[in-house]
Parts: C-alpha cells; structure tokens; sequence
C-alpha cells in the first residue's frame, strides 16, 4: 500500500477555503466534535480516488460535493481535491514509477462534470480508480473506516465479506484487469 503524504482540498463539502493536511506515517484517525468535518475528510479521500456514487458520498448528485453555500458565505463553482503519494519505494504500476511522489487530482465544475490527473496529466476515471486497485487501496478500501462501517462488515454478506477482504489482499485490481482483457478477446475474435 502507498503511503498518503497530503490532502488538499478546496471548495469540497465543508471546506469551501484551500485547507491541506499533513497526513503521518502509521494509522490516522480523524477526530472531533460532531460537525467539524470528518466525515467530509474521508469522503474527499474516496472521491479523489474515484469514488463514483454521489449516494456513497452523502448526495444526491455528484456536483453536491461542491460547497453549496452559507447565509455568510456564497456557493463555490468548482471543488478540487488533491492527494499527494509517497512513491519513494516505487510500490506504484510502472507507468508511474518515474517520481517519488504521485499526485492525483480530481476536479468538478458545475454543469461540467469531474476532470482526473495522474502528475499534471489528464486521464480517464479508469485510470486513476485503476492505480489504486493495483496499490492495495481505494475508494472502496476496508483501511478507509467511515462511521458505522465496522458494523457493515459484521453484518455483510458473505459475498460482500470476501470482496472487501479480497481488496485488501490487492487482488481486486487483478479481477478488473482479467474483465478488461477478456472484453479485448472478445473485439478481437469479432
């Protein structure tokens, strides 16, 4: 698993101005009072990483991720979230190899959509939820613990169990990559 350097976010949820955080070696926990922001925290974490359901992140559509505004405080247009990570073992896929640290960013504008980059360069969703799946992480990561989580896997499904312990085991990618060559097969044999 790569380790999470920083997290920045600006106009995401809550955090309408740029806040960044410093994220340490080892376990983190995100604590405070209720209403502060923690949850938004772990869910700009899943989204940058790919999240795609507006559902698991608390809206109703994906734009709701953007600061909708105060009596104080006008609506942002846009919600960036960045997430620097250390590389310095070169644990990532070899397309990105190249840098000790890899940032991915993901950006929504109103009435445009989310834009994704790998170090400055524009790539596919795909892409960035790929280089995750092949680091042992995630949006969907068991190591991502967001309230009443615990609970969730007690009572999962068995099928659902295996999921999340193969995710952690840093299979899951394995299984997407074997659906995306076996889809090619079957262009190729058409």
């Amino acid at each position: 698993m790569i380790q999470f350097n920083r997290l920045r976010l600006n106009g995401f949820k809550s955090f309408v101005d740029r806040t960044e955080l410093d994220i340490g070696k080892g376990l983190t926990g995100i604590v405070g009072p209720n209403g502060c922001g923690k949850s938004n925290l772990v869910e700009a974490l899943r989204w940058v990483m790919g999240e795609n359901s507006a559902k698991r992140m608390r809206g109703g559509e994906m734009e709701d991720v953007i600061f909708a505004g105060t009596d104080k405080r006008t609506a942002r247009n846009l919600a960036e979230v960045t997430l620097l990570l250390d590389n310095s073992a070169r644990a990532a896929p070899a397309a990105y190899n190249g840098n000790d640290e890899i940032e991915v960013l993901r950006k929504i504008e109103r009435d445009h959509g989310s834009t994704y980059k790998i170090n400055g360069r524009t790539v596919r969703a795909r892409d960035v939820q790929m280089l995750f799946a092949d680091t042992v992480s995630g949006s969907g990561s068991p190591a991502l613990v967001s309230q009443g989580k615990v609970t969730k896997i007690i009572d999962a499904k068995p099928l659902d169990r295996r999921l999340i312990l193969e995710e952690s085991a840093g299979i899951s990618g394995l299984y997407a990559r074997r659906h995306e060559a076996e889809i090619r097969l079957k262009a190729a044999d058409a």
